[in-house]
């Protein structure tokens, strides 16, 4: 588990096709290294990776082809910076939103603007995801917990403050940057709890239905 707060930006160094599957070497930048060990988690760029091999200047994760096909990562070469946040503890401060590594789609930048010393960005999602974002409401971008600001079809608006930007790799995004994204995780219990007993295939997940059931 994650809270989408970066602790360092780091680079891959190496990516080596293993058959079908590829394993990644990630030097960690300014991560605190010294209580990693095996078996444990990064999220880098969003992706949960479990750490097969490390030292004290980073770690190396194995891909699957469901993790391939399902992020960003085939478009990442050597030298590509990537946001890094170990899994958090329990006396973590709570500073972003619940977030499990878990990319629920690919987004692209479609739209950069300067706005004072704010960028903002709009980026595009899968048609499916859309249902489950709302205006001042939680995404994960690169495993970046940030706030939606607003929304058009199939696309979201990011507000980005020069801190967020110095912080991790978002200030470097250009216009048709693959992204990966992670929505809310509570959208999704509350989807399945509110249409579990639904005998509809579809979601009935609408803010129509919401307000009916006071949630909006």
């Amino acid at each position: 588990m994650f809270t989408g707060i970066i602790e360092a930006v780091g680079t891959l160094t190496a990516i080596t096709p293993q058959g079908e599957d590829i394993s990644v070497t990630v030097e960690a930048g300014k991560l605190d290294m010294s209580d990693v060990k095996l078996g444990d988690s990064i999220a880098t760029n969003g992706v949960c990776l479990t750490v097969v091999d490390c030292s004290s200047t980073g770690y190396t994760a194995d891909l699957s082809l469901e993790t391939l096909n399902k992020t960003a990562f085939t478009d990442y070469q050597v030298g590509s910076k990537v946001n890094l946040e170990k899994a958090m503890l329990p006396t973590t401060r709570f500073g972003g939103h619940i977030v499990s590594g878990h990319v629920d789609g690919v987004g692209e930048i479609v739209e950069r603007n300067q706005v004072g010393r704010a960028i903002e960005f709009w980026v595009s999602m899968p048609q499916e995801l859309s249902k489950y974002l709302a205006e001042k409401g939680s995404i994960t971008v690169d495993g970046i917990s940030l706030t939606v600001n607003a929304l058009r079809k199939n696309a979201f608006k990011l507000t980005i403050v020069p801190h967020t930007g110095d912080e991790t790799t978002i200030k470097d995004f250009h216009v048709g940057r693959k992204v990966n994204l992670e929505v809310d995780v509570l959208a999704r219990y509350m989807e399945r709890l509110l249409t579990s007993q639904s005998s509809q295939p579809e979601s009935r997940l609408t803010m129509e239905f919401l307000q009916q059931n006071g949630f909006a």
